[in-house]
């Protein structure tokens, strides 16, 4: 009789082997084991031992825990198509900076909020931004004096960012428009 946990351990390291675009035959070899073993464990047909599994993880160069991980269980999944992102009004948003929220997560304990930011033509540097977490932004279009802190950086399409958004933070002087950036701040759930 199959047993669940090793039907998830053969569907992991069949998921593993498929993304690291490896046949059956050449994970074998480098693993040490037969291609009929493999097939089996793959299938769900035979429980490895941990010394099998151990070859396994080295043959695919992923920690032995990866082998254990639920990866049916987990459903979040977002897509969203290209102009199709949420406008959503933030708490505390600044007037005539546009936010379009491009994704969301439901579970896990990371909070991760990926926004298209776009400076509309009546919008004025603001350079007070603080709030929890890291933020991330890159720069789609147009040049800024970005403040954060004590620092300030000229920025411009291609450039990044990426700080503790804890500190004030903003544009503290717009260069040349349109301006847009992909911001994506990241905080602990609660």
């Amino acid at each position: 009789m199959r047993s669940l946990s090793t039907a998830r351990i053969g569907a992991q390291v069949r998921a593993l082997r498929m993304a690291a675009e490896v046949s059956g035959g050449e994970l074998a070899k480098t693993s040490g084991i037969s291609a009929s073993m493999l097939s089996r464990i793959e299938r769900g047909l035979v429980s490895p031992s941990v010394e099998t599994l151990e070859r396994l993880a080295q043959g695919l160069h992923v920690p032995l825990s990866r082998f254990f991980g639920d990866q049916a269980r987990r459903t979040d999944f977002c897509h969203v198509r290209a102009g199709q992102g949420v406008v959503v009004d933030r708490v505390g948003a600044v007037a005539d900076y546009r936010y379009e929220l491009l994704g969301h997560l439901l579970s896990g304990n990371l909070f991760v909020e990926p926004y298209l930011v776009t400076l509309l033509p009546g919008a004025d540097p603001y350079v007070t931004f603080q709030h929890p977490g890291l933020k991330f932004l890159y720069f789609l279009s147009g040049e800024v004096s970005y403040r954060y802190g004590g620092r300030t950086a000229e920025v411009r399409a291609g450039d990044s960012l990426l700080f503790d958004a804890s500190a004030l933070h903003g544009i503290e002087a717009i260069r040349t428009q349109p301006v847009s950036y992909l911001s994506v701040v990241f905080t602990l759930r609660e």
